[in-house]
């Protein structure tokens, strides 16, 4: 088994055993700006080897699936699940955005099954990210005639730590190149795999702490949790084929549609749709999506990219 998963599920035994086992702050948040931008800084050293224009009809393409996906969940949510409409928009809004760690783990399987894929896959990351906030967030207003502050929401939601962060990292990479870049690769690109694994320790403690929320919840979010990345990866998976990635690129597209954001969503929905009830979208987004990608959808959408292109790797 990949070590990463080995640090997540440690993270889980220690926490469901109640250890005191726990990173400093301080570290967490490190690793989580380390991660952030050495992704962005590699999708950018990509991007400044080729030409951008070539890319508008998968920028596209992404743009508009990140407009569909919580289109599609806030109807099973809200008529399935029964959940009250403010409730079913934010988690729509969760399962619209996307899971910079789910991108960051599918990477790192990619490259120990040496599988090729587009390196400036990082930019669908931030292109993602933003659209299901924004659909999740209409979805919840509509009809209620509420003013909305779009100028304090837009701050949250285009300059969160983030976005800021990726998008920085692209541009650095992207106006820097792979030479200005090259005395730095020892740092961001050699340490990659070390820094998630610290960092997957963590989210293991914190997707275990989750779980009392589902048992407050009801089962539903749980079948959703894992019905919902099923049905989103193969989405994306088509979406990745029509607009002409590789069988890989097209696996990492289906793996971020099949994530769920619980950073950037969740500050956005706590200033947009205050009534809503976060423990919700958290729990389902971090207590069942995001364990189940990291143990069974990621290898999942492999078996899945290699029915529809042929063996991988």
């Amino acid at each position: 088994m990949d070590p990463i998963v080995l640090f997540f599920l440690l993270g889980v035994l220690a926490r469901l055993l109640k250890s005191d086992l726990r990173l400093p702050e301080a570290l967490y948040e490190g690793l989580s700006i380390y991660l952030l931008l050495a992704i962005g800084l590699k999708g950018g050293v990509e991007l400044a080897q080729r030409a951008l224009v070539p890319l508008l009809p998968q920028v596209t393409g992404v743009i508009a699936l990140g407009f569909v996906l919580p289109l599609i969940a806030f109807p099973a949510l809200r008529y399935l699940g029964r959940l009250k409409r403010v409730d079913a928009a934010a988690i729509a809004a969760h399962y619209g955005s996307v899971s910079m760690v789910t991108f960051a783990v599918a990477l790192n399987y990619l490259a120990d099954h040496s599988i090729a894929h587009e390196q400036y896959l990082p930019l669908f990351v931030v292109l993602l990210e933003v659209p299901g906030i924004i659909v999740g967030i209409l979805l919840a207003k509509a009809g209620q005639g509420a003013q909305l502050r779009w100028g304090v929401l837009a701050h949250e939601v285009f300059l969160g730590r983030s976005v800021v962060l990726l998008t920085g990292g692209l541009l650095i990479g992207w106006i820097a190149g792979p030479e200005a870049l090259a005395p730095q690769t020892k740092l961001f690109f050699d340490l990659f795999k070390g820094v998630l694994a610290l960092f997957m320790l963590e989210m293991g403690l914190v997707a275990a702490s989750r779980l009392r929320d589902l048992r407050a919840n009801g089962p539903f979010l749980v079948v959703f949790g894992i019905v919902a990345p099923c049905a989103f990866a193969l989405l994306g998976m088509g979406v990745g084929r029509f607009i002409g990635l590789s069988p890989g690129g097209a696996m990492l597209l289906a793996t971020l549609a099949a994530s769920a954001s619980y950073i950037a969503a969740p500050a956005a929905m706590r200033i947009a749709v205050p009534e809503a009830n976060p423990s919700l979208s958290i729990a389902a987004a971090l207590g069942v999506t995001f364990p189940f990608n990291v143990l069974f959808g990621i290898p999942l959408y492999h078996r899945l990219a290699e029915a529809l292109f042929g063996p991988l790797g």
